[in-house]
């Protein structure tokens, strides 16, 4: 592992303390440390100068460590992450992550892209400098992630030609747009050819893709997916050369139906990642941390989880340098009590203690730039906004499936009465999209099973991924005091009883917070109990569900604010039936 980034001088002083000729600036102690190129944990000491692991096995140093009985690892990576979608600014994300092992995400700022154009990722990246979380930023490929959405930008091929070919973006973000890839349209296309011209990792989405449109997909450069639902879908995919990065999110937890694909004899080829996890459930549970425990609960090695979270992720995006305790590598350390926990007790970034006993040893207050606020931009709604006039007595409706985004597109009996569906004695409800970026005053109408509320209305700006307003409900009144109150308040979640107004604001882009953590975790909190006490299943994250159901690029039906959208023939659906 050559040290390519350091000076004649640095490379000359850490040779001479990796062959003990002087001592190191720190060591790590008779620590047990994992050596992830055979997933087994050894004993030494490591030895860190410039930033670097100089060696391991017997040093002395200016500062010598003692970590008994824990368990040494390299930084977690998070192989795929929207830093948007915790609700948190990247300073305050930062705070919670790196705490936990975390050292480096691979972020996609693809939502606040879609809300503010590259001026959002530009937040994002200096955001993050401001923090010792290295971020790996991907350029969004899907601005809009389909046409059957308004989105508050647009980026084409020849936009993402010219952001390559700089240094602001590590790779491509989640081709999402798979059946465009599959049959050669030429503007997806055109995204792709930019990312292999500029020699620049592509970041994969297939759900359920198979056979030769799978082949047509990964042949155009795709390397990664994180969509896998089902061990003989990963395996599928792992057969044709990509890494299959293992999500375990708030929304959607794919580790219990993946890890059967797991083995010994291909877990190098399978990395971890959150994509989507929520404020509350990181300052709760925590963030890879979180991820590690659930693979060893469900029968992945924790050795073996430990280098899918490190080596396995470093490697799948060419992370040179990273994901190893081995001489040359970057001193990004976590030390653990052990591999099966995954409790940290300190973290190192090149060498630099940044967090301890669950703290970090940093602190960023966050800055929010103009160009991400004052987002919400929305036509007056009315009750009269949410009706629903079905011609028939059978109705397409969005079937909830628990602990995965993939929905069921359901035809159920409905009455209709006034030219207004009728939900009194079902278990339906009315789902809206209304547009946000343009005050146009579209909104999209369709209904849900499975969701539970009663007697009330819950609504976010956070609707993936053109993050318009979506709304959910069985009181019209409710729904546009909800979606009203986010137009007031710049974006952010509602929930409405009874007439009763509660709200938290999500100032930067619709998305995120700028206020303290505790205080947005708190708030957050409160707000899902309601409406978990007024029916939602415990067993579903109230507001993240809700803000997946726009999403085009999941099978079966979702909502966009152009109407009702039939993922599997990728083409709008009419609600009725008959």
């Amino acid at each position: 592992m050559a040290a390519h980034n350091l000076t004649l001088e640095q490379m000359k002083y850490l040779a001479d303390v990796a062959s003990g000729r002087q001592p190191a600036e720190i060591v790590l102690k008779n620590v047990n440390y994992l050596d992830v190129f055979s997933a087994e944990v050894r004993s030494g000491d490591i030895a860190i100068a410039c930033g670097k692991i100089a060696g391991v096995g017997r040093y002395s140093g200016k500062t010598e460590l003692e970590f008994e009985g824990k368990v040494v690892t390299p930084g977690l990576i998070d192989s795929h992450v929207h830093i948007e979608s915790t609700q948190l600014s990247p300073e305050s994300f930062a705070s919670l992550a790196v705490p936990r092992g975390t050292t480096l995400v691979v972020a996609d700022p693809h939502e606040i892209v879609n809300v503010c154009g590259l001026a959002g990722a530009d937040y994002i990246r200096r955001a993050a400098a401001r923090t010792p979380l290295e971020v790996k930023l991907m350029l969004p490929s899907c601005v809009p992630a389909t046409p059957f959405e308004t989105s508050g930008a647009v980026l084409t091929s020849a936009d993402t030609a010219r952001a390559l070919a700089g240094d602001n973006f590590f790779g491509l973000g989640e081709m999402m747009n798979y059946p465009a890839v599959a049959a050669g349209d030429g503007e997806v296309l055109g995204k792709l050819f930019a990312a292999n011209q500029a020699k620049k990792i592509i970041d994969g989405h297939a759900p359920a893709m198979s056979g030769n449109a799978l082949n047509a997909y990964i042949v155009s450069g795709v390397r990664t997916d994180h969509e896998c639902s089902t061990a003989e879908e990963a395996a599928e995919k792992l057969a044709r050369g990509m890494y299959i990065l293992m999500r375990e999110g708030s929304a959607s937890h794919d580790l219990k139906n993946l890890s059967g694909a797991v083995t010994e004899s291909n877990f190098r080829r399978f990395a971890l990642c959150t994509d989507d996890r929520h404020a509350d459930d990181l300052a709760r549970e925590g963030h890879m941390d979180h991820v590690l425990r659930t693979a060893v609960s469900c029968g992945i090695r924790g050795e073996v989880a430990a280098v899918m979270c490190t080596l396995n992720a470093a490697e799948c995006y060419g992370l040179y340098g990273k994901g190893a305790i081995a001489p040359g590598y970057d001193a990004d350390i976590a030390v653990f009590d052990n591999l099966t926990n995954f409790n940290c007790s300190a973290v190192f970034k090149r060498g630099e203690l940044i967090a301890e006993d669950g703290k970090p040893l940093f602190a960023c207050k966050p800055r929010v730039p103009a160009a991400v606020k004052n987002t919400v931009k929305v036509a007056p709604v009315t009750a009269d906004t949410f009706k629903l006039p079905l011609k028939g007595s059978r109705a397409r409706a969005i079937g909830l499936m628990p602990d995965t985004l993939v929905t069921h597109n359901l035809v159920v009996d409905v009455a209709v009465s006034d030219g207004d569906v009728v939900l009194d004695g079902t278990d339906l409800l009315r789902l809206a999209v209304v547009e946000r970026h343009f005050a146009s005053g579209r909104v999209g109408l369709g209904l849900v099973k499975g969701y539970g509320l009663k007697g009330g209305a819950a609504a976010i700006s956070v609707a993936h991924d053109s993050h318009n307003i979506i709304v959910i409900g069985d009181s019209r009144e409710d729904m546009a005091l909800a979606v009203n109150e986010l137009s007031r308040i710049g974006g952010g979640m509602a929930f409405v009883t009874g007439g009763k107004v509660n709200s938290v604001p999500l100032d930067i882009a619709g998305l995120m917070s700028s206020a303290p953590v505790d205080i947005h975790v708190e708030r957050s909190a409160q707000l899902q109990e309601m409406a978990r006490e007024a029916g939602v299943s415990r067993g579903t994250e109230p507001f993240m569900t809700l803000s997946f159901l726009a999403l085009a690029v999941i099978p079966e039906l979702r909502l966009t604010d152009k109407g009702l959208f039939d993922v599997n023939a990728f083409n709008f659906t009419d609600i009725n039936a008959d």
